[in-house]
């Protein structure tokens, strides 16, 4: 995890929760989270996704609710139209169909 010098100050807690779940805090004015994940991919299995979606979830849920939460890295999700609509993200698509990790990102996002 890469951190500007000018914004190293504002870091209150960094922490490597699992090989692949990290996040930082930041204070500003805001509270600001920052998760970096790596997804396990399409062809693992799916209690591989399932242990890391619950890992992510106690990771996350902690936080406050009105933190500004940012998740960054692979999901290694394919989201079709209807996916896209459901999280809101706007009407554009690259996929025609949504793969597993795609609707496991919409469920967790939602």
């Amino acid at each position: 995890m890469f951190v500007h010098h000018r914004i190293v100050s504002a870091v209150k807690r960094a922490e490597f929760v699992s090989d692949r779940i990290s996040y930082s805090s930041e204070r500003s004015q805001y509270i600001i989270i920052v998760l970096n994940v790596q997804v396990p991919t399409e062809d693992e299995s799916n209690d591989s996704k399932d242990i890391f979606y619950e890992e992510l979830e106690q990771v996350f849920s902690p936080f406050p609710r009105y933190s500004m939460k940012i998740l960054l890295r692979q999901f290694n999700a394919k989201l079709g139209r209807e996916d896209i609509f459901k999280v809101t993200i706007g009407n554009e698509r690259i996929h025609q169909d949504s793969n597993v990790n795609g609707v496991r990102l919409v469920n967790f996002a939602t």
